[in-house]
């Protein structure tokens, strides 16, 4: 093994990795009940899958030249060699998942929600992690169009109530294995064209996944873009009406968002309706005025933005994927899902000043001086918890104005002290930490009189 440079690496988290530190992880927490908790209204059951799979797993649904498969994953051999991977996305698994525990024989649609951590070894930078944090939705075994905006429902209400007051949806429909052979090859035929003006990445693309040309970010074939094919151009009848119904569906739940036609995302599961979540980069700009076309001629007529998502930060995606069973061991079952990045969005709301918790301060401190004092205190302390009534203290402290101190700024509203004397006869000193009086009370009745003085306000 490998030894250090020196002891300081022995003191730093891996490239890309980081801890939640205590303030930190009160906005994960806080964020992942909200989250549980609208899931669940909406009839999500919570699942958990492993954080290590099978690596062929992903060869076969992400595709072999998706960045995930070709340089992201944490690939490696168990001493028993076994090709294992740590998880890079959380939809793949939960298929797996649904058939191997006959979740496909259950009633249908399978409704579930996950929350962990997810690995992909790309260029650490801010709101992007190499150990990074999701909370998902999927719905497994419905073909309608109102499970995708049932999807799309659910993150937005997450995002308002943790404190986002404005995002915008962006969406796009992929067609299907029916329609997009034909879109595919006119997308070649383009980009053929230009092949001397695109980067080499692309070049690369043009030959093993054409799709993915329409998410290059470089400027140079962002331009190039901006009048490639459109897939709505070359969408069958069906897909056509799918794609209405997630958008009709949005409009009745008054959700905003844009038709990017050059939303492809980067897995080769997804087919018809793929979507991202962005911020307003602006918090003073004004709400877009809604379009007065019908869906339909909408989706018809999807708007042309170059480069339209600069300066927004995604906040969550996903998409429908109704083909990633077949590749999974020639299984059929529809499904839809996405997933929040936690990261982003825990990193968004500290930027923004927003804060989605309420630390409750402590109805009582306990206050103790002196060993003694300590063994009576932890029994209190017990009986004070188990009552649920809120209650803290600071056991390594002995002197009495540090920890009335501490009390105050805690913003408890009494105070329980006890000393020498009260632990020897029993008793204990209620102090109101707001008018400052004071009385004795005895250890055995101090719940009651706590009660008895919070009914009394």
């Amino acid at each position: 093994m490998a030894k250090p440079k020196n002891k300081k690496e022995l003191l730093q988290t891996p490239k890309g990795m980081r801890d939640i530190l205590p303030h930190d992880f009160l906005y994960w927490k806080a964020i992942e009940t909200k989250a549980e908790d609208i899931a669940r209204s909406y009839g999500f059951k919570p699942i958990r899958t492993p954080h290590v799979e099978k690596t062929e797993l992903f060869g076969l649904t992400l595709g072999e030249t998706s960045d995930i498969v070709e340089k992201q994953m944490y690939a490696f051999k168990t001493r028993g060699g076994d090709a294992l991977v740590l998880r890079p996305e959380g939809t793949v698994p939960i298929m797996r998942a649904y058939f191997e525990h006959g979740m496909h024989t259950w009633p249908q649609p399978v409704m579930l929600y996950y929350s962990g951590s997810f690995f992909r070894h790309e260029n650490p930078q801010r709101g992007r992690y190499r150990e990074f944090g999701q909370f998902g939705v999927e719905i497994i075994g419905e073909e309608s169009g109102l499970a995708d905006a049932y999807i799309i429902r659910v993150f937005a209400l997450i995002l308002q109530e943790a404190g986002f007051k404005k995002f915008t949806v962006h969406i796009n429909t992929l067609g299907d294995k029916e329609c997009r052979p034909e879109f595919r090859k006119e997308l070649v035929a383009y980009y053929r064209r230009k092949v001397n003006s695109i980067c080499k990445d692309c070049k690369r693309r043009l030959k093993e996944n054409p799709l993915r040309l329409l998410d290059c970010k470089n400027p140079m074939c962002v331009e190039i873009r901006a009048d490639a094919p459109q897939m709505m151009s070359y969408a069958c009848p069906s897909c056509r009406a799918h794609f209405k119904t997630v958008l009709e569906f949005l409009d009745d739940f008054e959700i905003p968002y844009t038709l990017d036609p050059h939303l492809v995302r980067g897995l080769d599961y997804y087919s018809r309706t793929v979507f991202e979540i962005f911020t307003d980069p602006d918090a003073k700009e004004k709400p877009e005025k809604k379009s007065e076309e019908t869906p339909a001629s909408a989706a018809e007529e999807p708007e042309k933005k170059a480069g339209q998502n600069e300066g927004r930060i995604a906040l969550g995606s996903g998409g429908r994927y109704d083909t990633l069973a077949e590749t999974m061991g020639d299984r059929k079952a529809a499904g839809v899902g996405g997933a929040l990045g936690l990261d982003r969005i825990v990193d968004e709301l500290k930027e923004r000043k927003i804060t989605p918790f309420k630390e409750k301060a402590p109805v009582v401190f306990l206050v103790q001086i002196g060993a003694q004092a300590k063994r009576k205190s932890l029994v209190l302390f017990e009986q004070l918890r188990k009552s649920r009534m809120g209650v803290a203290q600071s056991f390594s402290k002995d002197n009495l104005r540090a920890q009335l101190e501490l009390a105050n700024k805690l913003g408890a509203a009494f105070a329980l002290i006890i000393g020498q004397k009260e632990a020897l006869d029993g008793t204990v000193i209620v102090r109101d930490m707001g008018s400052g009086t004071q009385e004795s009370v005895y250890q055995k009745k101090v719940l009651d009189h706590l009660k008895k003085k919070m009914k009394n306000g």
